[in-house]
């Protein structure tokens, strides 16, 4: 995914950590809440972070090709109903 190393930083995933009040820091708080404290190894949250610290390794390419992809499929699909519904 080409824009991957601009978009993380975007929303928090930096390589001094997660920045604080950013989306990424949303999704770690959810993470944490959901795991009891901790975010799990593994998780999108920690993949994430690692590509945004470190760059991207094929493993969190992949992640964020698939997320990058579920997204702008949900965008996409809910932009189609909004203009479906608004028409009489």
């Amino acid at each position: 995914m080409l824009l991957a190393p601009y978009l993380l930083p975007a929303i928090g995933f930096t390589s001094a950590g997660i920045s604080a009040g950013s989306y990424a820091a949303g999704m770690m708080s959810s993470a944490a809440v959901a795991n009891g404290g901790g975010v799990a190894a593994g998780s999108l949250v920690s993949v994430l972070q690692s590509a945004g610290a470190v760059g991207l390794s094929a493993g969190a390419k992949a992640v964020a090709a698939a997320v990058g992809g579920s997204v702008g499929t949900g965008v996409g699909s809910v932009w189609t109903t909004l203009k479906a519904w608004r028409r009489p």
